[in-house]
């Protein structure tokens, strides 16, 4: 079997594992033809499961996995407890070369702290990052970190902007991405020493992977001002966080609108086209797959509580990565990054 386009899938991670994720898979080589699926997990219960699906049989191997990581294990414990389950097992698939990218829905500390431990961090990496892609009025952007990191310093959050323009331009197909320090303020005085010493890493450098636009603030993420917008994972986390609960606040407000009155509800009927057209925009399965950035190594992170579609998409993701190559344009980026800021440090201190 060729690992060009062999997809590592942990069957027993998430909420509705693992038939959630055996359907997601069925509708991803749906789309993905060429790919070839490896699941571990209990193989008492996924195989015949499989089996009930013959296009997805066709294209699948099942390892058998003694155990599983709970959605409440620490990373800790996983770490210890967990080499033979489906979580540890699938990662070392790609470690060994037998899966080119791995895709989990389970626990995120466990997952995290596994790959980080079995893939490690690409040379010139500190540390990695998650990675995730959302709508926005303009289009579609990428935002890192999202809660791997919480404190960053300035080299950090410059290999963020390295690893978020691969991201955007393998995932997103943006061809010369824009990218953004999430600041309180778009003044060059404004922020955190952190913050500040970034922009003027960035700035200072000949080779950009993209474009610097300079600090962006939080109403710009919405607006899509740029296509990659990089932070520490604290600050990262809680805006991701307050656009979740955003979208779900406004959807309980336009369904309490609706049932308000039996005018309210001939105006749903009316608008119904619209808001289904709008849902779809919105969707948060669309843009299912956080990925774990600066890994050697390709590993996505599902939503635990996703449906099959969801999935799917999730395994979208590390597709794209792996077709477009992004562990080696992430290496390539940074290594031309790093040269022409030694470059121009030489060149001030002449």
């Amino acid at each position: 079997m060729s690992a060009n386009l062999a997809i590592s899938l942990d069957a027993m991670g998430g909420d509705n594992a693992p038939e959630m994720v055996i359907r997601g898979a069925d509708i991803a080589r749906q789309r993905f033809p060429e790919a070839h699926f490896l699941f571990f997990g209990d193989e008492q219960r996924i195989k015949p499961m499989i089996d009930r699906l013959p296009g997805l049989s066709a294209v699948s191997t099942v390892r058998h996995a003694e155990t599983e990581v709970k959605m409440d294990d620490k990373p800790s414990q996983a770490l210890r407890a967990g080499r033979k389950s489906s979580m540890r097992l699938a990662i070392d698939a790609v470690h060994n070369g037998e899966a080119a990218a791995v895709v989990s829905a389970g626990n995120t500390g466990a997952l995290m702290a596994m790959a980080k431990i079995v893939l490690r961090t690409l040379p010139g990496i500190d540390r990695p990052a998650i990675a995730s892609f959302f709508p926005t009025i303009r289009s579609e952007s990428v935002m890192l970190d999202l809660g791997a990191n919480v404190e960053c310093d300035a080299t950090n959050l410059v290999q963020f902007a390295v690893m978020g323009s691969v991201f955007a331009r393998t995932v997103l197909g943006v061809r010369e991405p824009s990218i953004g320090l999430l600041n309180v303020g778009t003044e060059e005085m404004k922020g955190h020493e952190e913050v500040r010493g970034a922009a003027q890493i960035l700035r200072a450098a000949s080779h950009v992977p993209g474009t610097f636009h300079g600090f962006i603030e939080g109403d710009d993420i919405a607006r899509g001002t740029v296509d990659v917008i990089v932070t520490d994972g604290f600050t990262g986390n809680v805006a991701l966080k307050t656009i979740e609960g955003t979208v779900k606040l406004y959807g309980q407000f336009l369904r309490q609108s609706f049932k308000s009155s039996w005018m309210a509800g001939i105006g749903y009927l009316m608008a119904r086209p619209a808001l289904n057209a709008l849902r779809a925009r919105v969707d948060p399965r669309r843009y299912n797959g956080a990925i774990f950035m600066g890994l050697n190594g390709i590993c996505v992170k599902s939503h635990g509580g996703t449906d099959a579609f969801g999935f799917a998409n999730a395994i979208g993701v590390a597709v794209d990565m792996v077709q477009n190559d992004a562990i080696a344009k992430i290496q390539q980026e940074f290594a031309e990054l790093t040269a022409s800021t030694e470059a121009s440090q030489t060149a001030a201190s002449l």
